[in-house]
């Protein structure tokens, strides 16, 4: 008995020590071997449940931050006011000529950048554009991401970030599927509530997609007759991943009691912060870098109270011109709804279907879009 003891503690300490050399020889974590020996766990459940150290994160560098965004906003230059004289020339003649107005009239203050918090370190804006695939895999009829097999949808998102950055090399672009994941429909469904979740199954096909590109995933909240209070803790395990952010849809946000689809829905301010603040606890709890959280807009009326809208350190927002139709009436929407009421970031929503109904109407190339001011720095593809 005493040898089989023996033997038993030579074995034991051979694989403790050859393990130990394993983890040292390719950097993985180290885990708590006495755990796994004496408490009779595995150690392969020891090695799943070991978190790896972080990856250092850099502080933020606010000077190039600052830079960024001014080039991001891509106001025109300073308009010179002209004013008209009137003199004669050597022979007396009487002449008038074009001269600046001295002194110039006082310009009003560009309404970009909006002058916010600065992010955390990790943040994602305004340092990369983020071209996302939005949709649904129940749906070949809700959007790009949808609408196609896995392999040819993913093969055309790197078509159109590959546009991207040949278009603006200095901000590069990356891949991002836009999931809906709570659903509006026509339906009262079993709570009367006229949305679907979508399962978990569901977000983890989405998320494996996205891994294979290594892309951000974006779950979209279409409420309907429920809130975001009460939607969002349904998918907090998925929020908690640092790659996992967010999208909230005021159309589909019904308050006045008519169904999803008869009429455009709304947002206040206060929701979006608590959005905001919903998503600045997991980054707090979490350690995580910033989230991003797009808020979709077209109308008036689907934000209300735009001015009482806080970014957060943790949480960079984005106001997403929704609108569909032909180009003049997309920019005239941008204009008017998003560059007019300024946030903190703006997105631009391309449409391959209802943007190309009026016959001759054509998909905004990357370079007309870098015309806008501000720049959209986040594109999504429906």
């Amino acid at each position: 008995m005493k040898k089989f003891l023996t033997n038993k503690l030579f074995l034991l300490t051979v694989i403790f020590f050859s393990l130990v050399l394993i983890f040292v020889s390719t950097g993985l974590p180290p885990f708590d071997f006495a755990r796994v020996f004496y408490q009779g766990g595995s150690i392969a459940d020891a090695i799943k449940n070991t978190v790896a150290p972080s990856k250092v994160i850099p502080p933020l560098d606010k000077e190039a931050y600052d830079q960024k965004l001014e080039e991001v906003a891509n106001n025109p230059a300073p308009k010179v006011v002209m004013q008209t004289i009137t003199e004669k020339d050597a022979n007396g003649k009487t002449i008038r000529r074009q001269v600046p107005l001295d002194p110039q009239p006082t310009a009003l203050p560009n309404l970009w950048p909006v002058k916010a918090v600065y992010p955390n370190a990790g943040a994602i804006l305004p340092f990369s554009r983020i071209i996302a695939y939005y949709g649904n895999l129940y749906s070949k009829n809700m959007g790009a991401l949808g609408a196609h097999p896995r392999e040819e949808m993913l093969s055309r998102l790197r078509a159109e970030v590959k546009k991207w950055n040949e278009a603006d090399p200095e901000t590069p672009a990356i891949p991002a599927l836009h999931y809906i994941t709570v659903v509006a429909q026509s339906s009262a469904g079993e709570d009367g509530k006229y949305r679907a979740r979508m399962p978990g199954a569901e977000i983890d096909k989405v998320l494996k997609m996205a891994a294979e590109i290594n892309a951000l995933v974006f779950l979209d909240f279409q409420v309907a007759f429920s809130t975001l209070p009460a939607e969002l803790p349904h998918y907090e395990k998925y929020l908690k991943l640092p790659q996992v952010h967010l999208g909230i849809d005021p159309e589909f946000s019904m308050k006045n009691g008519i169904r999803p689809g008869k009429v455009v829905g709304t947002f206040d301010a206060a929701d979006i912060n608590f959005a905001a603040n919903y998503l600045a606890g997991l980054v707090r709890e979490n350690n995580l870098p910033p989230k991003v959280l797009v808020v979709h807009r077209y109308t008036q009326k689907m934000v209300t109270n735009y001015k009482n809208i806080r970014p957060l350190p943790e949480v960079q927002i984005v106001m997403d011109m929704d609108g569909w139709g032909p180009q003049a009436n997309k920019i005239s929407t941008y204009k008017q709804f998003i560059y007019r009421e300024p946030v903190q970031f703006t997105g631009f929503k391309l449409f391959y279907k209802n943007d190309l109904w009026d016959p001759g109407t054509v998909l905004f190339e990357p370079t007309q879009l870098l015309e806008l001011s501000p720049r959209p720095i986040y594109i999504q593809y429906q």
